[in-house]
């Protein structure tokens, strides 16, 4: 079987574009174009049908890439197997994680576990949107909260704790709630959504709340409630400091809600050393300072 071209026609069939592919692939379009064209030209058979906006599979197409997947899942265990056989994880990793925690949290125990591992190159991008792991090419997503990635691996590598907190001053001037009913009298600093999450008992109660400042940046709530603004809930590795140097007070901690921290990846058969690695190391590390 001659591979040429067969790797970057799967490309484009599972993510549905020439410019994503060869992202994905690390090739200019023109490149991904011409080997699937010359791919083409060798089955004397049209595979893809091309216009400016979107690129769609022919029925031939579709009776190929089902025979063509398996082949290269084929070769990329044995790659991996291989690797693993060898013991020393090396390689490239592209991972996503959220942009704050990532920031703040991953990207640090990222930059640990590259200067131990000299031979693992890694990309880290940092969004908040949910990424399609597969159809974009990464390794690895971290991800927080509940999760139903049913099509994905899951690994759950540590926990974050919800604080509802507030400046010292706040509190002296408004009173602190004891109850999640005494919220609706308190200036909250709200998110994207307009409820809290607590866990009361064994359920998980939703609060409806309300003030004079709603915004999507986490780290703003934060500075406008170390200015007094009001209540804010925050997860702790942005209110952690705080909460030690007294800068913020916690309030309602018998309700605080806990969830998990998520790797998610691709499923295989084989899990390449240098993403086994840093998943263990991402564990014992979340696990040792939640």
């Amino acid at each position: 079987m001659q591979w040429l071209g067969v790797v970057e026609f799967v490309t484009v069939v599972e993510t549905q574009s020439f410019t994503v592919a060869a992202q994905r692939l690390g090739m200019s379009v023109a490149q991904v174009s011409r080997q699937v064209s010359a791919l083409e030209s060798r089955l004397a058979t049209r595979l893809l049908y091309r216009t400016t906006r979107r690129v769609s599979v022919t029925e031939a197409g579709q009776l190929y890439y089902q025979h063509c997947r398996p082949l290269l899942d084929g070769l990329q265990q044995a790659e991996q197997a291989l690797s693993q056989a060898q013991g020393t994880p090396s390689g490239h990793l592209r991972i996503t994680a959220p942009t704050y925690y990532g920031e703040t949290v991953i990207a640090p125990l990222l930059t640990r576990y590259l200067q131990s591992h000299p031979q693992i190159s890694a990309e880290l991008n940092l969004d908040n949107r949910k990424i399609d792991l597969v159809a974009e090419g990464y390794d690895l997503g971290i991800r927080l909260g509940p999760m139903d990635e049913s099509s994905l691996q899951l690994r759950q590598l540590g926990s974050r704790r919800h604080h509802v907190c507030a400046a010292p001053d706040y509190l002296a001037r408004q009173g602190t709630p004891h109850t999640l009913a005494e919220l609706t009298q308190h200036q909250c600093l709200v998110g994207t959504i307009d409820f809290w999450r607590f866990n009361e008992g064994e359920r998980l109660r939703e609060v409806r709340v309300g003030g004079r400042l709603r915004c999507n940046s986490g780290a703003a709530l934060l500075n406008a409630a170390l200015q007094g603004l009001g209540l804010v809930q925050l997860p702790d590795y942005y209110v952690t400091p705080y909460l030690t140097n007294g800068q913020l007070v916690p309030v309602l901690t018998g309700y605080m809600l806990q969830d998990g921290i998520w790797a998610t990846y691709p499923r295989s058969r084989f899990m390449p050393p240098k993403l086994a690695a840093l998943l263990d190391f991402l564990a014992q590390t979340l696990t040792k300072n939640a």
